[in-house]
C-alpha cells in the first residue's frame, strides 16, 4: 500500500523500481554519448565540405562538384535543424519501414536519429569554428607548401575544436534531455521507465519529480566534466616556445628579471 505522505511515496517508488530508474538513466546515457559523438563526425564532415574553397583559377567539374556537395549538405542541415526531432524518428523508423521496406531496429533508428540531428547542428558550429581561425594560419600553411588537407588536418582543425569544445557540450547535454522523445518508438530511457511507474500507481508528481532530479544529476555531471576537459584543452598559462633554431634561445621566450633597484 502506498503511503500517504509525498516524500513516503518517494521512496516507496525508489524501493520498488529504483533499478528501473538506473537502466532507464543508463540507457538515455548511452544514446546520448554515441549519438554526440557520431554526430560531432557529421558535423565535421558536413563543416569541412562546406568550407572547402574554390578559386576562380580552379577548374569547371571542381566548382561544379563543390558546388553540388555544398547545396546537399546545407540542404540536409536546414532539413534537419527545421524539423522536431520526434517527427524525425517517427519519420525515419515507420517511414522507412512503410516506403523501403527497411525494418530498422529500435536501437540503430535512436542512434541513427541523434546522429544526424545532432549532426545538422554541429555541422554549423564546426563551420564557424573554422572560419574563426585567422586567415593569416591558412596563409602560413601555404606558404610553407601544404596541402589543404594538410592545412585542415594539421593547423585549423585543432585551433576549431578547442574553439567548439563549449558547443560540444552543450550538444551532449542537449541529447541528454532530448532524448526522451525516442519513446516515441519504443526505447526504455529515462522518461519511458518514468510513465510505466507514474502509470502503475497514478503517481505522476512524484515518479517525474523523481525523473527530474535523475536528468539534473545526469546533466550537471557532465557538464562539470566537459568544463574540466575544456580547461586542460586551454593549457597552461606559462610556457617556453620549444625550437629547433640553433640561432633562437633554445628555451623559447624568456622572461628577464627586473633589477633590482640599487640603494
Amino acid at each position: 500500500m502506498l503511503p500517504e505522505s509525498f516524500w513516503g511515496r518517494i521512496q516507496y517508488l525508489l524501493q520498488q523500481y529504483g533499478t528501473s530508474f538506473l537502466s532507464g538513466a543508463g540507457n538515455t546515457m548511452i544514446i546520448a554519448i554515441v549519438g554526440t559523438f557520431l554526430g560531432c563526425l557529421i558535423g565535421f564532415i558536413v563543416g569541412i565540405i562546406q568550407t572547402i574553397p574554390v578559386d576562380q583559377r580552379d577548374s569547371t567539374v571542381k566548382k561544379t562538384l563543390v558546388g553540388i556537395l555544398k547545396f546537399i549538405m546545407a540542404c540536409y542541415v536546414e532539413f534537419f535543424r527545421g524539423t522536431p526531432m520526434m517527427v524525425q524518428a517517427m519519420f525515419i523508423y515507420y517511414g522507412s519501414a512503410y516506403l523501403f521496406n527497411i525494418n530498422m531496429s529500435m536501437w540503430f533508428a535512436a542512434f541513427f536519429v541523434v546522429s544526424i540531428n545532432t549532426g545538422a547542428y554541429m555541422a554549423e558550429t564546426v563551420r564557424g569554428g573554422i572560419l574563426s581561425v585567422d586567415e593569416g594560419q591558412t596563409e602560413a600553411a601555404k606558404a610553407i607548401g601544404m596541402t589543404h588537407v594538410q592545412t585542415m588536418i594539421n593547423v585549423i582543425l585543432p585551433q576549431a575544436l578547442r574553439n567548439i569544445m563549449p558547443q560540444i557540450g552543450n550538444n551532449l547535454i542537449i541529447n541528454i534531455k532530448d532524448t526522451c522523445v525516442l519513446s516515441i518508438i519504443g526505447i526504455v530511457e529515462l522518461f519511458y521507465t518514468t510513465k510505466g511507474v507514474a502509470g502503475a500507481y497514478y503517481t505522476y508528481f512524484e515518479a517525474f519529480t523523481i525523473a527530474m532530479v535523475m536528468y539534473f544529476i545526469l546533466t550537471f555531471v557532465c557538464s562539470r566534466l566537459l568544463r574540466l576537459l575544456e580547461h586542460k584543452m586551454e593549457g597552461p598559462q606559462n610556457y617556453d616556445l620549444a625550437t629547433t633554431d640553433t640561432l633562437t634561445h633554445t628555451s623559447g621566450l624568456y622572461s628577464y628579471p627586473k633589477k633590482k633597484e640599487e640603494k
